[in-house]
């Protein structure tokens, strides 16, 4: 049977490289890349609930294939749970990651939050399946763990060099990618949205 084509709503290269191996055997994948006529949609919502949810259904109103969006980001205690829906322009735009973490370890500076019970963090993500307009579901994830006061690491993106997930004493940036993948919140999310798709398709 011919697989139907999946539009992950995003334009990073590294969330689509992460989620295409589980949705392959379900979909014939694609990004917003593949749709250069596509608008950019502005994130207003003030939850990733509500982001997903705006990106899915706006997305899947502009083109005819099933729509998957996300939106995903990193949750601090002692900072409120900053930067949160933020945590792509926590730095200030033009973002970059160099200057989101630097915040990151700046803010937790103020705050004096030096030893690692007062730097808990989590990773969230929330996926939401849409289709001409009409949401299908919704899949979330979180991973536990704690901010590190330096940089580790060269893979993964964003803060993951700062990220060391709950039992590990690695941050995401060293561990292997194989690990990180049965750790990640978005890895969590996708597992829920694989299991609906072996249900659904």
């Amino acid at each position: 049977m011919k697989k139907k084509t999946l539009c992950i709503a995003t334009r990073n290269p590294h969330k689509v490289e992460e989620m295409i191996p589980p949705l392959a055997p379900f979909w014939r994948v694609t990004s917003s890349e593949d749709y250069p006529e596509m608008e950019e949609i502005e994130e207003t919502g003030d939850t990733f609930l509500a982001n997903a949810t705006l990106k899915a259904m706006t997305t899947s109103m502009m083109i005819s294939d099933y729509v998957l969006a996300d939106d995903s980001g990193l949750e601090v205690d002692a900072l409120g749970g900053a930067p949160g829906v933020f945590s792509a322009r926590y730095g200030g735009i033009p973002s970059s990651t160099e200057k989101n973490n630097a915040k990151l370890l700046e803010e937790l500076e103020r705050v004096k939050a030096i030893k690692p019970e007062q730097r808990s963090a989590r990773y969230r993500c929330i996926l939401v399946l849409a289709e001409r307009g009409r949401v299908l579901g919704s899949f979330d994830g979180t991973c536990e763990g704690v901010i590190t006061p330096v940089a580790k690491g060269t893979n993964g993106f964003g803060y993951d060099p700062l990220f060391i997930p709950q039992g590990y004493e690695e941050t995401f940036g060293e561990l292997a990618e194989k690990i990180k993948m049965s750790l990640s919140h978005r890895a969590i999310a996708l597992q829920k949205f694989v299991e609906w798709c072996k249900e659904n398709m």
